[in-house]
């Protein structure tokens, strides 16, 4: 029954925004033949809100916490929850201007918002090159490990999404979908790369994961979460958008945007949770633990 009223309550409210006058056609006006997939796409960036922001904000309690005891990709989970967490904050604004009024003002913000998740899969590469390097070349990585050059890398992929964010803010670049198309395709293949020669790698190395190093095992397990979110969060923009020109303007716009960009943004939400369930399965009360050295 409350799942019934929660749909009926949404239906409600999109009809309502039917009869209000804003300044601008709201995508809804647009797309009111075909509302299905907007109300789905809405309903999870709600579910965004009020699961990632609290998911986020525990993904940096938990890795402050455990300073002692942090992975060297640490880094790029903490600047990638923070990532998350400013774009879990927009859902209201998005409610407002994709249903009852829209403004250009208001989609500079939320272009600008929209920038900075578009190239979130620039921290994922990071930490699965950081994994890669540990794994299949880890001379090279101990003698690099205490160094300064991730906080110098996380610094320079904030350059780049800020400045990728900053020119969607303008909004009448001609054909500049292309650079996130680009990125996503280039992204996914170096990340499914470096995840399937990691996965290779340590299943040679021993055939049971109780028998893998401690270094071993955490970067399985890190790997096995990247690959489930790169391939539930990140594989339908890479599979629909480089056919964009084989949809009409409508069903593109109505659909196949909103499915795709819905599965990439939930991403706010699956990347902690999946992030806070591996530190659970590795955490035992104080008065269970034993001696041993905490790995890195």
């Amino acid at each position: 029954m409350g799942v019934l009223y929660f749909n009926s309550t949404v239906l409600y409210i999109f009809h309502k925004a039917q009869n209000f006058t804003g300044a601008e056609k709201t995508i809804y006006e647009e797309c009111n033949h075909m509302p299905a997939v907007l109300i789905w796409y809405l309903s999870l960036q709600f579910m965004n809100m009020f699961l990632g922001i609290p998911a986020n904000l525990m993904v940096l309690w938990q890795i402050n916490k455990d300073r002692s005891d942090s992975s060297t990709s640490d880094i790029f989970i903490m600047h990638l929850a923070v990532l998350d967490l400013f774009f879990c904050l927009i859902p209201p604004l998005e409610l407002v201007s994709i249903v009852f009024h829209t403004t250009s003002s208001t989609w500079y913000v939320l272009r600008f918002f929209y920038g900075i998740k578009d190239f979130s899969p620039l921290f994922l590469s990071c930490i699965c090159l950081d994994r890669y390097m540990a794994v299949i070349h880890p001379v090279t990585f101990t003698e690099f490990k205490d160094r300064h050059h991730r906080r110098v890398l996380a610094f320079v992929v904030w350059v780049i999404i800020l400045a990728y964010a900053a020119a969607k803010c303008v909004g009448n670049i001609d054909n500049f979908e292309i650079v996130f198309t680009a990125m996503i395709l280039m992204t996914f293949a170096f990340m499914g790369f470096c995840n399937i020669v990691i996965l290779w790698a340590l299943w040679r190395s021993g055939p049971g994961r109780d028998d893998m190093h401690p270094v071993k095992k955490r970067a399985f397990k890190m790997v096995l979460i990247i690959l489930a979110i790169i391939v539930f969060n990140y594989f339908p923009p890479v599979a629909l958008f480089p056919f964009q020109t084989y949809f009409s303007f409508d069903v593109f716009r109505c659909y196949i945007h909103y499915i795709a960009f819905g599965l990439m943004d939930f991403s706010s939400t699956i990347q902690p949770l999946l992030y806070l369930s591996k530190r659970t399965l590795t955490w035992k009360p104080n008065c269970c633990q034993t001696s041993e050295t905490p790995s890195q």
